[in-house]
């Protein structure tokens, strides 16, 4: 049963493009259950990327640009499975795979804040200053949600099928977020993290909302 507020997402409200779902990803819960440890994050913060072929708009910036790989094998399948990939051979950051099974797209969870298992979230995040850095920048929440590179990447959040001792479940906000804000993706070298992408939606004020920096070579550097 959902919480108030909340429903269960579904495969069809993730069958649209990326850039088209990504606001409504804003105030979700994504849940988990990771060996007996409960966490759930209500985003703050997401930002689309579109494979080879997705959109009328080649997106330089994604990982699956040049198409299918055993990398990016999972953005290619069903909608609300999760893309958990390693970055800078530490993090394991999460994204929700959108677009209708074998077109490629990922809107990867760059912020939130947990609402559910602070204690876990912070027994697996000891570094965290406070409780707004728990799951503020994609890092840290993948960290806080206790999802890893490569066990559970491809884990279904929709089905909640188990993936080697987790659970994943994504709960969409019953209400969409209204006043969003919008704008370049955050740290993406080159065109593709500047103001011709702004592609990264926010809950505008709220505290666990990553800080903005231009990447390497986009507008403003």
């Amino acid at each position: 049963m959902a919480e108030a507020g909340l429903r269960r997402a579904t495969r069809a409200d993730l069958s649209g493009l990326p850039v088209d779902v990504a606001p409504r990803l804003l105030g979700a819960v994504l849940t988990t259950t990771v060996r007996g440890e409960t966490v759930a994050v209500r985003l703050t913060e997401v930002e689309a990327y579109h494979g080879r072929g997705t959109g009328s708009v080649p997106d330089p910036g994604s990982h699956a640009r040049m198409g299918p790989t055993a990398r990016n094998a999972t953005m290619w399948g069903e909608p609300g499975r999760l893309y958990v990939y390693l970055s800078h051979g530490i993090h394991s950051c999460v994204n929700v795979v959108c677009g209708p099974e074998g077109v490629a797209g990922g809107i990867l969870l760059r912020g939130g804040e947990v609402i559910e298992g602070a204690d876990a979230a912070t027994g697996r995040r000891p570094a965290a200053r406070s409780p707004r850095d728990l799951a503020r920048g994609p890092g840290r929440l993948g960290d806080a949600v206790g999802l890893r590179h490569p066990v559970h990447d491809g884990i279904d959040a929709i089905a909640g099928t188990p993936l080697h001792g987790a659970v994943a479940r994504l709960a969409l906000a019953a209400e969409p977020v209204a006043d969003f804000a919008s704008g370049p993706r955050v740290g993406v070298a080159g065109v593709a993290g500047g103001t011709g992408f702004p592609w990264r939606f926010w809950i505008p004020g709220d505290p666990t909302v990553s800080p903005f920096r231009w990447g390497r070579g986009a507008d403003g550097t």
